[in-house]
């Protein structure tokens, strides 16, 4: 299936069958999106085999004191930034034990966040082989960014999985 052929709930089911089969387990660190990558994993039957939780730290401190994101670089850049997202997924990987962490940080809107617009994104994807970070500037209002974001996140992890 080609990635502009996906849903999230696609997204979702191939992303844990790719993780399973290599016997990877899975766990979420959300901002924006704010559960919504982790429901969209669950609502997969077996998600269970492969999905060993999420964290939804939406208030910045949180991303520092619970997914030990530096507070010096939260303080400096700000919560919308790549190396957050990328500290992110590393930390929740650290946190829940799990072999592959995905992070969502980014401003949804309608209002910007910390002088950064809405729409702008950013992505994580931490596995034992390599962490990478996509930086997005999605349309639409907030609804439309967060389940956009989704759409990427997943499609990034099956990319960083397989490839």
């Amino acid at each position: 299936m080609a990635s502009a052929d996906l849903t999230p709930a696609t997204g979702a089911a191939e992303l844990l069958a790719s993780l399973g089969s290599r016997g990877w387990t899975l766990a979420v660190a959300e901002s924006l999106t704010g559960g919504l990558v982790t429901a969209r994993l669950v609502a997969v039957p077996g998600a269970s085999a492969v999905l060993r939780g999420g964290v939804t730290a939406y208030a910045t401190d949180l991303k520092a004191s619970v997914l030990g994101v530096d507070a010096g670089l939260l303080a400096e850049r700000g919560a919308v930034d790549p190396e957050v997202a990328r500290q992110m997924a590393r930390g929740i990987r650290r946190l829940l034990g799990a072999d592959v962490g995905l992070a969502t940080t980014g401003v949804a809107g309608p209002d910007p966040q910390d002088g950064k617009a809405p729409g702008l994104v950013h992505v994580a994807v931490a596995s034992p082989e390599r962490t990478e970070a996509v930086e997005l500037h999605l349309d639409g209002d907030r609804a439309a960014v967060r389940e956009a974001t989704v759409l990427h996140l997943l499609a990034l992890a099956q990319a960083v999985v397989t490839g």
